[in-house]
């Protein structure tokens, strides 16, 4: 076995890891392969001789490979806007991404929707010291701040992925039964399960940018929300329970990359109005956070 055999070897017992890193970073299993490949370039141009802690250089370096392809990301309109409203309103169960259900079963989704609210530096910052326990001072060369700095980077991300609910805790776990059971129901296409929650009266609205790719602006009534409701049932799989601006909502994010929300208006254990948003300015102003 010659030198760039073993370190190849040595390289593939940080993959997992590495991949792991990259995933809650960039919430793409594509991309997350794409930047360890780059990782691994880098590696074997470097002069191994002086690194000392591999694993920490390579999750460095991974983490710089994710900075900047985050910020490409957001300085891309049609990346930052998310897919097209009429795409994301009526893609079909055969072209659901594969990552969407990676997403679910090993990360969290909602997590990954929180993660995407964040600058590219609030989000490696987040996701290296919370969910990776890298120190500060590891993590400061790669956001290009002090290690004071960046601990108050983490800091100010950790309170937006947390949020702070707008109702008072009994309220809010009330609303969330309503809106797991609204979920259970949309999944599974369950008209009178959706109706049960649903109040009679409700009003299901969407903005100008949903009307413009054909969906009605205003539906009216119990039944008519719970079938438009329930021929969603193969995106609603995918949609998760989230605070929107402190209130119960529900967020639908192919590949973790939200595309539309659900701002829901609850009184008792009935829903009584949807407001979807897909215009990529009102979502940027949206303030996401986990329930838990």
């Amino acid at each position: 076995m010659d030198d760039q055999d073993r370190l190849a070897e040595r390289f593939e017992a940080h993959r997992d890891h590495l991949r792991g890193v990259a995933f809650r970073m960039l919430g793409s299993r594509a991309e997350a392969d794409d930047a360890v490949q780059e990782a691994w370039f880098r590696l074997a141009r470097s002069d191994v001789a002086t690194i000392d802690n591999l694993g920490g250089w390579l999750t460095t370096v991974v983490g710089r490979i994710c900075l900047d392809g985050l910020r490409a990301r957001q300085s891309r309109p049609e990346d930052a806007a998310g897919a097209a409203p009429d795409d994301a309103a009526h893609r079909g169960p055969a072209t659901v991404p594969e990552d969407e259900a990676l997403l679910a079963d090993e990360v969290g989704l909602a997590l990954l929707v929180v993660l995407d609210a964040l600058g590219p530096a609030e989000r490696v910052a987040f996701v290296l010291h919370d969910l990776f326990a890298v120190p500060f001072d590891r993590i400061a060369p790669i956001v290009d701040r002090s290690p004071v700095a960046t601990k108050k980077l983490a800091s100010r991300a950790r309170q937006r992925v947390r949020g702070t609910p707008a109702v008072p805790a009994a309220d809010l776990a009330g609303h969330r039964r309503v809106v797991d059971a609204f979920l259970r129901a949309a999944r599974g296409g369950d008209l009178r399960g959706l109706v049960a929650v649903l109040d009679p009266d409700v009003v299901r609205r969407a903005d100008d940018t949903l009307v413009a790719a054909g969906i009605a602006p205003v539906l009216r009534g119990a039944s008519t929300v719970a079938e438009e409701t329930a021929g969603n049932a193969a995106r609603a799989r995918f949609a998760r329970a989230v605070l929107v601006d402190g209130h119960l909502g529900v967020v639908v994010a192919p590949a973790g990359r939200v595309r539309l929300v659900m701002a829901l208006t609850l009184v008792g254990e009935r829903i009584t109005g949807i407001d979807v948003i897909g215009d990529p300015g009102r979502l940027a102003r949206l303030e996401l956070a986990l329930l838990d």
